[in-house]
């Protein structure tokens, strides 16, 4: 019953998607120099200053964030340090075009993961993983875009931690209207420790993306 439970909630997202402008890469690239400081550029990132890797994710799922962030449901008062720097960033993408634009150069650009750091059990993890997470991000964490689901595999581990803990401590996905952040929030707080994040985040990091 508690599977079926997570199923629908992980379809809620499906009807409340928001249509995405379509991206110009060209145009982006020159949008992108103002996001090389942190998050380097090719989108490799950079853990020191809490820049996640973006140059494995597909376009759509930065523009849905990129939007959130521009509308303050991602980024607002009680949010992580990385999170609250990144509002003002979004702020400075003058509309849809733009954001859509800045997205389709990030999704065409390459590179790999860094250096795992998180020690979890690949095993256990593995269990969790299929039990609350696969569903939705798919069995090899590549992700369902029909879901609004990210493709997971191939993503810094380091970030994967910080991002489970900020969705159970409400740091990301407490805004209202912040639908498919109230689902993974919903779906943190299964994770019955921080052991248990590690574990998680040890599987999805065995992972090929």
């Amino acid at each position: 019953m508690r599977f079926m439970k997570f199923v629908v909630l992980c379809l809620l997202p499906v009807a409340a998607g928001t249509a995405l402008a379509q991206g110009n890469a060209e145009q982006g690239k020159a949008l992108y120099v103002s996001c090389v400081a942190c998050h380097g550029a090719t989108g490799e990132g950079n853990s020191a200053l809490k820049a996640p890797r973006l140059n494995h994710l597909q376009s759509v799922y930065i523009q849905a964030q990129l939007q959130k962030f521009k509308a303050g449901h991602r980024g607002g008062q009680g949010s992580s340090v990385s999170a609250l720097s990144m509002a003002p960033m979004a702020a400075t993408l003058a509309d849809e075009q733009a954001m859509a634009d800045v997205a389709a150069y990030i999704g065409g650009l390459e590179g790999g993961p860094s250096a795992a750091v998180i020690d979890g059990d690949v095993t256990l993890g593995g269990d969790y993983y299929n039990q609350f997470c696969g569903a939705c991000h798919g069995a090899a964490a590549e992700g369902n875009l029909a879901l609004n689901s990210p493709a997971l595999a191939g993503t810094d581990d380091w970030y994967l931690s910080e991002q489970l803990r900020a969705f159970r401590a409400g740091e990301r996905g407490a805004h209202p209207d912040d639908r498919t952040g109230k689902q993974m929030r919903a779906m943190s707080m299964v994770l019955p420790s921080d052991q248990a994040i590690a574990d998680v985040v040890a599987f999805i990091r065995s992972l090929e993306p």
